[in-house]
């Protein structure tokens, strides 16, 4: 099942195996690496065409993992992930990263608004969850900017694969409910 979320600027899709370059380009970003727990370091063509063949064998079944493509430059600029969908709870996590080059952008907040848009309104979850490093202060401000609510900080609670030091984790939380009041002031500077 294909499925395309559009913004002003963004395209968030399915991966395609093409995407592979673009995708080494960002995450092969050392800055991009130490702030997730998954991306290695260094990050080649084997470790992307891996993630692409691993998100399209369980697209649709327990995540969607979108990848954001730029409508101007016609290239994958990031990722933005919806994983761990639990329908009988109507729950699911979320995660992101964006090319070093677009950050400080807008790119990951509308993308972001149309990512939860579709976990709400079309799978229908009651909440999405986010875990941030303690120490990536750009997406601890992305996660309140878009209206999830801080609930606590796991201690030493995952490994980055890139550097192999444990962090601290940050868990953030979004309820339909606090969505729905929250999504009029974001929606107005991306129209």
């Amino acid at each position: 099942m294909n499925i395309e979320l559009k913004t002003k600027r963004l395209i968030l899709r399915m991966p395609a195996k093409s995407d592979w370059k673009d995708i080494v380009d960002g995450a092969g970003e050392f800055d991009i690496a130490k702030m997730t727990a998954t991306i290695p370091h260094p990050y080649k063509k084997k470790d992307a065409l891996w993630f692409i063949n691993m998100v399209l064998k369980d697209w649709g079944k327990t995540r969607y993992t979108f990848f954001i493509e730029l409508k101007d430059e016609k290239r994958v600029i990031g990722v933005m992930d919806l994983f761990r969908i639990d329908k009988i709870n109507g729950t699911a996590e979320t995660g992101s990263w964006i090319n070093k080059k677009y950050w400080r952008m807008g790119y990951i907040t509308e993308a972001k608004i149309a990512l939860n848009d579709f976990a709400f309104n079309k799978l229908k979850l009651r909440r999405l969850d986010s875990s941030v490093f303690v120490s990536n202060k750009a997406s601890n401000a992305t996660q309140r900017k878009v209206g999830y609510k801080f609930e606590g900080t796991k201690r030493k609670a995952l490994k980055n694969k890139a550097t192999e030091k444990i962090h601290d984790v940050n868990i953030y939380g979004l309820l339909k409910d606090d969505w729905e009041k929250v999504r009029p002031r974001l929606i107005r500077f991306f129209k």
